[in-house]
């Protein structure tokens, strides 16, 4: 999973880098050597697939390889490659990321529609690591803090089953004291020591987590999502630029799936055709290039549909498109 979805989906760009430069040779050379390791590694559990990736990665290209799998010696541990201080930073990026895929999907903004800012509590990361995160979460800047308390609040209720039996008389003041205090302060409190103190009319009484019912308030405008020590706040507003760069990144993953449906090769150059809408056409010569570079694109029509056609719904806008390989 973490070679899959995260080392080749992160080396994309390495891979299709133009001509041969020492960074592509470094990228596929770490993916070659680890999917070997791993069918070596796996061939006494899953002997008949291990034995196809061999043959196919090894033999079909070293015929002085041994004719088989299962007549390699096993893996050995390669002390000299392994960074921890790399594999500690990337784990912390993978948590950080994660919250923010959440915040996301609980804020329902797609990720390809950028946001401004995501302020991130947790110990501030390399520039390199943190530029992962940007690309990663689509957001154009990541702000490290040691306080996210302004973009979200707790309120408390008293939990009737444990303090029932415990302050019967003082339910009714302790309700009323639980909606007058700071729920930030309150929260660390109870974090810090595991209990909140608290003023019933005249009493004094101490309240476990049990004894209260917590509610997170957000912050309007911003989603907060907390876990393992890790809180991320991601700014909601969106401008009429995001928006609109939002926009062109929808269009662009439109075209790349009518690439795919029309059945073209990943590096054929097309043509693109865009028609029955004023806005989406201008936002098309607005970011030509960028447009035509991600999609390997050479000429944008407008006012025009040709080669495979299909409509689509983009944010709200209906347009027909057409893409056409180029001879």
């Amino acid at each position: 999973d973490d070679m899959s979805n995260w080392y080749v989906r992160r080396s994309r760009e390495r891979f299709w880098a133009k001509d041969m430069p020492q960074d592509k040779i470094n990228a596929y050379m770490t993916l070659y050597t680890a999917l070997v390791t791993i069918a070596k590694t796996a061939a006494p559990m899953i002997p008949f697939m291990s034995e196809s990736i061999y043959l196919n990665l090894v033999r079909n290209i070293d015929k002085s390889a041994p004719e088989s799998i299962h007549l390699c010696d096993f893996p050995t541990v390669e002390e000299a490659w392994i960074d921890k201080e790399l594999e500690a930073k990337m784990d912390e990026v993978l948590k950080i990321v994660v919250l923010g895929r959440a915040g996301r999907n609980t804020a329902n903004i797609k990720n390809r529609q950028p946001i401004a800012k995501m302020y991130v509590k947790a110990e501030a990361l390399p520039e390199f690591y943190t530029e992962i995160i940007e690309d990663e979460l689509n957001v154009k800047e990541v702000v490290y803090t040691d306080d996210v308390r302004a973009f979200s609040s707790y309120s408390f209720k008293p939990q009737m089953k444990t303090l029932g039996p415990k302050y019967g008389k003082l339910l009714n003041a302790i309700r009323t004291a639980l909606t007058t205090i700071d729920g930030n302060d309150a929260m660390d409190a109870l974090n810090a020591t595991g209990e909140l103190k608290i003023m019933a009319g005249e009493t004094e009484v101490s309240l476990s987590k049990d004894d209260v019912l917590i509610e997170t308030k957000q912050m309007e405008g911003f989603e907060t999502v907390s876990d393992n020590g890790i809180t991320v706040v991601m700014d909601k507003n969106l401008t009429p630029e995001l928006l609109e760069e939002g926009l062109m990144r929808e269009a662009i993953s439109k075209i790349q799936t009518m690439r795919k449906e029309a059945g073209f090769e990943v590096m054929d150059h097309i043509c693109i055709s865009v028609q029955d809408n004023d806005r989406i056409a201008t936002l098309f010569a607005d970011h030509k290039d960028e447009i035509q570079g991600e999609v390997l694109a050479d000429e944008i029509l407008f006012n025009a549909a040709e080669g495979y056609v299909k409509n689509w719904n983009l944010n709200g806008e209906n347009v027909t498109l057409g893409v056409k390989k180029v001879n």
